[in-house]
């Protein structure tokens, strides 16, 4: 190599020699630092307000009759009803939980057909899908896991008016990543819909329609829609006809946001929010479609109403590693530091050498 101090590795450099001393002030500060952080956030933690009702469980008594046992597809109905105890501003988030339920399992977060679900195949052949690609001859789309195990419950909030005496509305809409809804997520190839002019005179006469009634949307709008190979494809408005209409399919928020596995096996995701202030004393009351059991792994499932913070929701638990790392540096700190101080070490002392006898 070239005779450069680069090349040679002469370039002046500090190198700190990590003395006692030094050490023991460096951990006493950071414990410093730490601890009021960890402070801070958790004080901010205990004032978010949160609202949560557990309203079926494998272990506990159901809240209100809303318990389905083992039976999935219940299609049971019951009330959930939260009490406003102070005023909220927007954004106030709805989420629901799931206690127990491990998306992180490998064989659970690969099974999907990332090209199915960007419509460039209708019938997957990939292996991570089974068993759940087919169902005998008919083709799932999507397929996997991940897809067949939609939380199927749906909430719906009952006629209230907000903090300016106006009608209060929880928006699904704007949920997911805007990256998922567009980079990940797309009908399938050669999909296509018409909305009609009336519902009357909608049909779906003809080789152009695959539909056997049009659809008909909360506002009145109807409309016709082709999927093809729908004769031997079992598409995902057909396995959750509660939740996923015909024109959303794979592109429903709801199903995108389940999409993007959990972590943990406990874990929460957004169903909606609500972008207007609420009044303290409001009761706020949601119709509940039970669908998904949990008995049978013995899980738990919520509704939660919270709000948020720079750190996200209402969880002690970046607060509690601050006050860890807080205090065990300056407990840390404060023992070498008084070690150092009644019984002293000299750097580089040679009485602490020992010389290997011939």
């Amino acid at each position: 190599p070239r005779d450069t101090s680069l090349y040679q590795q002469r370039i002046r450099a500090w190198n700190p020699v990590l003395d006692t001393k030094w050490v023991a002030i460096t951990m006493i500060c950071i414990g410093i630092i730490f601890v009021p952080v960890g402070y801070t956030i958790v004080s901010s933690v205990d004032e978010l307000p949160q609202y949560e009702i557990i309203y079926d469980s494998h272990d506990n008594a159901p809240y209100q009759g809303c318990g389905i046992g083992d039976v999935a597809l219940a299609n049971k109905s019951c009330s959930l009803t939260f009490t406003v105890d102070q005023d909220l501003e927007p954004p106030i988030f709805v989420h629901y939980r799931v206690e127990g339920f491990n998306q992180n399992q490998r064989a659970y977060a690969i099974s999907r057909d990332d090209e199915q679900l960007l419509g460039d195949v209708i019938r997957s052949a990939k292996k991570e899908c089974k068993p759940l690609r087919e169902i005998g001859d008919t083709a799932l789309n999507p397929c996997g896991l991940i897809a067949n195990t939609l939380f199927y419950d749906t909430f719906t909030l009952q006629p209230v008016k907000d903090a300016n005496g106006e009608e209060l509305k929880m928006i699904e809409e704007g949920i997911a990543w805007q990256s998922d809804i567009d980079w990940k997520f797309k009908q399938p190839s050669g999909f296509n819909y018409e909305q009609c002019d009336s519902c009357d005179a909608c049909s779906c006469e003809g080789d152009d329609w695959s539909c056997d009634t049009p659809y008909k949307a909360p506002n009145g709008t109807c409309f016709r829609y082709f999927y093809p190979e729908d004769d031997t494809t079992r598409y995902l408005y057909e396995t959750y006809p509660n939740v996923i209409n015909p024109i959303e399919g794979v592109t429903n928020e709801h199903f995108i946001v389940w999409m993007r596995v959990a972590a943990l096996p406990d874990f929460r995701k957004l169903y909606g929010y609500f972008n207007q202030p609420i009044k303290k004393g409001t009761r706020l009351v949601f119709d509940v479609s039970l669908n998904w059991e949990v008995t049978s792994w013995r899980g738990n499932k919520a509704l939660i109403i919270s709000k948020s913070y720079i750190f996200g929701g209402k969880n002690y638990s970046l607060g509690r590693f601050y006050y860890i790392v807080g205090f065990v540096s300056l407990g840390l700190g404060v023992a070498f530091l008084l070690k150092q101080i009644f019984r002293p070490r000299k750097l580089g002392d040679r009485e602490y050498l020992v010389f290997k006898e011939d």
